[in-house]
C-alpha cells in the first residue's frame, strides 16, 4: 500500500507531463538562468520515470520561489529561509514521496543558512537546489551572502566589504553526502547532475549558478565554464572528503576571478539518511506516518505512549 496509488507505477514519462496545464506566464526576465533549473529539472523527473504525484517541490522567497509554479508536481511555497523545514517534514511523513527544495543564495545561504546547515548534518533524504546568482534578484539588486568582495550594490554602493560564502565548503563541512554545482548555460550536465542528486540516498546539495542579465551584470553568462570531470587538470576523487575539499576551494576561489568550474565534488554512498537512523534506534515507525492514516485499523499513539516517566 502506497499513501499516492501513484507511487511506484513503472511507465515512461515525457517532460512535458510537468508542465502545468494552464501554463502560468513565467515572470522571469529574458535571459534569467532560472529557465535553465526549470528544463534541467523537467529532464531529470523524466529521466528517472517520475509521476508528478511522486514528486513534493518546496520553495522559498525569491525569484527562485516561482519554481513551484511552473513545475506540475505537489508544491509548497514557503516563507523566505524556510523551504528546508517544510521539506523535511513531508519527507519523514512519507518516505516514498521524492522531495525537492528550491532556494536562492540569499534564501539558502543567507536567511535559511541554519537550516542548510542543520538538514546537511542529519543527511535528510532530499535535493535541494540553490540558485546562486550572486545577488538579491526578487528585491531588486542588493549584495547576496555569495556576491563578491568589492561588487557594488544599492546595499554596498562602495563594494562589499566581506569576503563571499563559500557555499560548497560549507556543505561539505555541514554534511551533505552529495555536493555538486553545476550552471543553467550547461543544461546536458545540470539534467545528469540533477539526477544523480535525486538518485541519492541522502542530502544532495546542488549549487546551481544561474546568471542575473538585469541586477548582477558582472557574473555575466557564467561562461566559458569548464566541466572537472572532462578535465585532467583537476582529477580527484570525490569519495575522498580531503581531496573534495581542496577541489571546492580552488572551485570557489576560481569563479571569484572569472573562472567558472563546475561537476560533482563529493559523494558519500555510505552514510545512512536521517530516516533510516531513525528507524534503526527505534524512534521512528517503519511504517509512514502518511500511511498509517489510510489503515481502518491504525490507533493513534500519543507521546506520552512512548515516554517512561520513571526513566
Amino acid at each position: 500500500m502506497s499513501a499516492f496509488s501513484a507511487i511506484g507505477e513503472d511507465r515512461e514519462v515525457d517532460q512535458n507531463e510537468f508542465t502545468p496545464e494552464i501554463e502560468p506566464q513565467a515572470t522571469w526576465c529574458p535571459g534569467c538562468g532560472d529557465f535553465g533549473v526549470l528544463k534541467a529539472l523537467k529532464g531529470a523527473a523524466a529521466e528517472l520515470g517520475l509521476n508528478p504525484e511522486e514528486i513534493l517541490l518546496v520553495t522559498g522567497i525569491g525569484c527562485s520561489g516561482k519554481l513551484s509554479s511552473y513545475f506540475d508536481a505537489y508544491g509548497f511555497h514557503s516563507i523566505h529561509g524556510r523551504s528546508l523545514p517544510v521539506a523535511r517534514a513531508a519527507k519523514l511523513a512519507n518516505p516514498e514521496l521524492t522531495v525537492i527544495a528550491a532556494g536562492g543564495d540569499g534564501d539558502g545561504y543567507g536567511i535559511g543558512g541554519n537550516h542548510f546547515m542543520h538538514t546537511a548534518r542529519e543527511n535528510h533524504d532530499m535535493t535541494y537546489i540553490v540558485f546562486n546568482n550572486e545577488i538579491f534578484g526578487l528585491t531588486k539588486g542588493q549584495t547576496s551572502p555569495t556576491s563578491p568582495m568589492g561588487h557594488k550594490s544599492k546595499t554596498q554602493p562602495q563594494g562589499s566589504a566581506k569576503a563571499p560564502l563559500r557555499p560548497l565548503s560549507l556543505s561539505l563541512a555541514t554534511g551533505s553526502s552529495y555536493i555538486a554545482r553545476t550552471a543553467a548555460v550547461n543544461p546536458n550536465q545540470a539534467k545528469e547532475i540533477l539526477v544523480e542528486a535525486i538518485q541519492h540516498d541522502g542530502f544532495s546539495h546542488v549549487d546551481f549558478l544561474t546568471q542575473c542579465p538585469t541586477w548582477n551584470k558582472d557574473a555575466k553568462q557564467y561562461v566559458p565554464y569548464i566541466d572537472i570531470q572532462q578535465n585532467d587538470e583537476y582529477d580527484f576523487d570525490i569519495t575522498d572528503r580531503n581531496e573534495a575539499s581542496e577541489a571546492m576551494y580552488e572551485t570557489e576561489s576560481a569563479l571569484w576571478e572569472g573562472k567558472v568550474l563546475t561537476g560533482r565534488y563529493y559523494h558519500d554512498e555510505s552514510r545512512h539518511s536521517y530516516h533510516e537512523e531513525k528507524i534503526a534506534q527505534g524512534s521512528m515507525p517503519e511504517k509512514p506516518v502518511a500511511e498509517q492514516y489510510f489503515d481502518e485499523d491504525y490507533e493513534p499513539k500519543r507521546s506520552y505512549d512512548l515516554l517512561d516517566p520513571h526513566k
